[in-house]
């Protein structure tokens, strides 16, 4: 399975588990996955900066609160009640999904080596 088919497919696994999405790219997984990796390069780059500068706390929040109040406006997973977070370490992908919540509601997603759901790898 090459690159763009593992993309489609992760983009069709979102549609099924965040309901909103369906309804706003009705098929097209592909414009869904390009929004969701502009939302992660951004996530990803600010874990890096947190990493080697000094930011205060106040503003850490804000930046994670703006990442997060869009991924919602775009994916729904408030009112999905799906425990979504950024991940603060720039080792690895920054917008995930509980493992937890991963392992009970039996989410066929990516997922990393810890098990957390990955919104949006890079395959």
């Amino acid at each position: 399975m090459n690159k763009l088919d593992r993309r489609m497919n992760h983009g069709y696994a979102l549609m099924r588990i965040f309901p909103k999405v369906k309804d706003l790219f009705q098929g097209r997984p592909m414009d869904l996955y390009k929004y969701l990796h502009r939302i992660e390069a951004e996530a990803h780059s600010w874990a890096e900066r947190r990493c080697n500068e000094d930011i205060p706390e106040d503003k850490q929040t804000r930046k994670a609160t703006s990442i997060l109040r869009r991924l919602d406006e775009l994916l729904g997973w408030k009112e999905a009640g799906i425990p979504v977070f950024v991940n603060g370490d720039p080792r690895g992908h920054a917008l995930k999904i509980d493992d937890a919540y991963v392992k009970e509601h039996k989410l066929e997603i990516a997922c990393d080596w810890g098990g957390y759901g990955l919104i949006c790898p890079d395959f």
